[in-house]
């Protein structure tokens, strides 16, 4: 048998939620308001924010022009069309103060309409909405200690209608003026799959929009592989098949200094594969990668004791981290973690992450369907405290027992519903749609409850993207840009003969 440490699903599962009438949480919306408030010596430092220049003075935008038909104040107001390569964002650099609170907030209607700041030198704001009248969005930050600049941006999403805004609004004290000035409308925009686009500003902070990490599909499929033989078919990375997209290794070890990893390939596994080297290990990661496919490795699952929860844990994690993605040629981190997340120090270690290895860095994570019933749950505040850095959350829609869905009724795991109800928490909290994944068990012995087909899970795909092949419960609005499936794991799914890889992997791939 394998170490205590490898003994994955099913987990210990939370049977006392699985009443209809266990579930008690209430479901919380998008807190918009976030910032503090302006102090009397404070100045609205965004140029041109009413847009009564009449033009675009201020502003660089893909896809931005000035209307009078419908503002909200005045006589001008912004109207931006995204494309099916680009969100129509639209950006100002102003000039700020270091250590400073700041006020961000905009008049919007339209479809998913973000606004938000990058390079602030802390956790960088975003908010959204989707209203057919007009909004108000208003977030907060306070810059870090070096931070001179920072770029404030509006945007749609890939494919949506048109957006409008107004009154865009930067409230706090003046700072320098920035040494270059704001990009011009020419310059170049994010794609759809590429990584956000550098534009030249005091700080050098990216202005493009953040996406998936270059190569990935619109709909990826992640799979977990077992470093461990729990009785499921036993692989080596280079026998995952091409449908996985991001293959998520399973898992780094805790170290006996707080928020340090390790990790080691399994001695019982290697021993059944005939033997698996580390060499062989890091080549099958190096092709898998030369593929166009990401892996990365896990932390936590159901016996992990990883802790950051303080400043030097959470640089404990981030050197050992790095230090593990250097080693071995992971692309990232999955979190998976099953208790004591804390959002603060967790978030800044994965920012710290990020930051070293650039553009390419894939942040996935994991939690449990409790983890991410409102943004209340400390969980849901690490997703968006990392919101710019991360890749896809695939909740696992397994050993939960029945769960609120976000119209407040409860749903029984197992079920297209559960999927699709369950989906709507985080599409509605904050998280982009392509942030959004559905993790499910590849069969029924790869969880304790929850298993659906591969049909099903393709339904409720197609249900969020779409609005087609939905169950009883059938949202207000679709996501086509909804991000993919996961599953536990592909060990299991071959065992199964692959449902996983065939059917949804295929199914995903197709999707337009």
């Amino acid at each position: 048998m394998p170490p205590a440490r490898h003994r994955r699903r099913p987990r210990a599962v939370r049977t006392l939620l699985a009443g209809a009438g266990a579930i008690a949480l209430g479901l919380s919306g998008l807190v918009l308001v976030t910032g503090t408030g302006a102090r009397a010596a404070d100045v609205d430092l965004i140029t041109n924010g009413g847009f009564e220049a009449g033009a675009l003075t201020g502003w660089s935008c893909t896809g931005g022009t000035i209307q009078s038909a419908t503002v909200h104040s005045g006589s001008y107001a912004l109207r931006s069309t995204p494309g099916a390569g680009d969100t129509g964002e639209c950006t100002q650099t102003v000039a700020v103060k270091p250590s400073s609170a700041y006020t961000l907030s905009s008049w919007v209607q339209g479809s998913y309409v973000y606004l938000g700041a990058r390079g602030t030198g802390g956790t960088d704001p975003s908010t959204w909405t989707t209203s057919a009248g007009w909004a108000q969005l208003s977030t907060g930050f306070t810059t870090g200690p070096a931070t001179t600049s920072v770029t404030v941006y509006l945007h749609g999403w890939y494919g949506q209608a048109a957006f409008l805004a107004d009154d865009v609004s930067l409230v706090g004290p003046g700072g320098p003026q920035p040494s270059q000035s704001p990009t011009s409308p020419s310059s170049p925009s994010p794609t759809a799959t590429g990584s956000p686009t550098a534009t030249a500003t005091a700080t050098g902070s990216p202005t493009g929009t953040p996406t998936k990490p270059p190569g990935l599909p619109k709909h990826v499929l992640t799979g977990y592989w077992q470093n461990f033989d729990n009785g499921a078919a036993v692989q080596r990375i280079g026998d995952v098949p091409a449908a996985y997209d991001i293959i998520a290794v399973a898992f780094a070890d805790a170290t006996a200094t707080p928020g340090a990893l390790s990790f080691t390939l399994d001695p019982a596994l290697s021993s059944r594969l005939g033997g698996y080297t580390d060499a062989q290990f890091k080549a099958d990661i190096a092709a898998k990668r030369a593929a166009g496919k990401r892996v990365v490795l896990s932390v936590g699952g159901q016996n992990g004791t990883v802790s950051v929860a303080d400043p030097a844990s959470a640089a404990n994690f981030a050197d050992s981290a790095w230090s593990l993605m250097r080693t071995y040629g992971f692309d990232g981190i999955d979190i998976d973690l099953e208790n004591g997340v804390n959002a603060t120090y967790l978030g800044q270690a994965l920012h710290a992450v990020a930051a070293k290895a650039g553009s390419g860095f894939v942040l996935t994570m994991a939690p449990q369907t409790i983890d991410m019933q409102s943004t209340g749950m400390e969980y849901f505040k690490l997703a968006l405290n990392v919101k710019d850095v991360l890749t896809i959350v695939n909740m696992q829609y397994y050993n939960s027992g029945a769960m609120n869905g976000c119209d407040g009724n409860v749903y029984a795991q197992g079920t297209e519903n559960f999927l699709t109800a369950l989906a709507c928490i985080q599409l509605q909290g904050g998280l982009r749609p392509d942030q959004v994944g559905l993790g499910v068990p590849a069969s029924t012995s790869a969880a304790g409850g929850g298993y659906v087909s591969a049909d099903v899970v393709n339904a409720a795909l197609d249900c969020l993207a779409a609005g087609t092949d939905c169950g009883s419960y059938r949202p207000g609005t679709t996501w086509p840009g909804i991000g993919g499936a996961m599953t536990w794991s592909t060990n299991w799914d071959a065992s199964a003969g692959s449902p996983v890889a065939g059917t949804i992997g295929a199914h995903l791939h197709a999707m337009p």
